[in-house]
């Protein structure tokens, strides 16, 4: 292998491995362990931070460097990155769409042709839909991010669905994209209890604040109280209501949004929404039990209506009556 195709290589491997032995190096590319040092020398002039330990078991790795060194990549993580960039072009964090395409533009320049074919055909077939969602600001993606991978207190200002503003101080913990928005999952401190914010609606209040320490709370859970929190966000209306089955029951009946508080082995209560009082009442009725308003009063006339409906719609036809000529 010629020197500067053996120096690709060499680079493709430490870009596949946190790090290697300098044997393992020679094995890998059938060199010596001599010309594997030679060729590092060379890869460290033309920028790339190889560090390296000494000795015949010597290793080398790739660190973190203070410019961006000329990346290696293969077909597919080229058409990946390419169509990648597309999309963020494209997408919900405001303030990046530029910088994607710059960053695009440059990459393609550099494309070969066989692969800027893949890239355009892939283009063609992805669509973008119009969007309505709010867009995200990409400095404020980063703070919230920065201060869970720190583990800092965020302090920022937070618009609720209904308009109103409110000051928090939160304990970090993820920021999660469902595919429509970016929210941020944190220990509330004011309240007392994790909650789930919008990225979009809130503005931090400056720098982040002292460090913590993370509570001992599994993931899975944080997730599954962040889709509780987005879907009972979306509620226009709310009731409570006694239900004629136990809690266990009922709860392998309903989503999580749904929160059910036992009162004894055969009832317990709900905590239910839904666009309106009319489509709670036919959920309502779904759980296939006796049920009971315990509140509000809306929730009560809009059953009345609906059960008048319902005793409407199953009565039975009036015969009809033949009057012969």
């Amino acid at each position: 292998m010629k020197t500067a195709g053996r120096l690709l290589a060499l680079l493709a491997l430490l870009q596949q491995r946190r790090a290697w032995t300098g044997p393992q190096l020679a094995t890998e590319l059938a060199v010596t362990t001599r010309t594997i040092r030679n060729d590092v020398e060379r890869l460290r002039e033309l920028g790339y931070p190889i560090v390296g330990s000494p000795g015949l078991e010597g290793g080398y790795r790739l660190r973190v460097g203070s410019e961006l060194p000329p990346l290696l990549l293969d077909d597919d993580e080229a058409v990946a990155i390419a169509v990648g960039l597309r999309w963020a072009a494209t997408g919900a964090v405001s303030g990046i769409e530029e910088l994607s395409l710059r960053a695009m533009n440059k990459l393609e320049q550099f494309l070969p042709k066989r692969i800027r074919k893949r890239v355009a055909t892939l283009a063609r077939a992805i669509v973008a839909l119009p969007t309505t969602e709010a867009l995200v600001d990409s400095a404020v993606l980063s703070q919230v991010a920065l201060a869970c991978d720190r583990q800092q207190r965020l302090s920022f200002s937070y618009r609720d669905h209904a308009g109103h503003e409110s000051s928090r101080v939160c304990e970090p913990y993820r920021v999660v994209h469902d595919g429509r928005r970016w929210y941020l999952i944190a220990y509330d401190l004011g309240r007392g209890d994790f909650r789930t914010f919008r990225v979009d609606r809130l503005r931090p209040a400056g720098h982040l604040g002292p460090a913590f320490v993370a509570r001992a709370v599994p993931e899975a859970v944080l997730l599954a109280s962040m889709k509780r929190g987005i879907d009972r966000a979306t509620w226009h209306v709310r009731a409570r209501v006694k239900v004629k089955l136990s809690a266990e029951a009922l709860a392998r009946r309903v989503p999580p949004a749904v929160s059910v508080e036992p009162l004894d082995e055969t009832h317990c209560v709900a905590s239910v929404g839904a666009d309106t009082f009319e489509a709670l009442g036919v959920y309502l009725g779904m759980f296939g039990c006796d049920f009971e308003v315990i509140e509000p009063a809306e929730l009560r006339l809009a059953l009345r209506a609906l059960g008048r409906r319902y005793l409407r719609a199953a009565r039975e036809p009036k015969p009809r009556i033949r009057v012969r000529a």
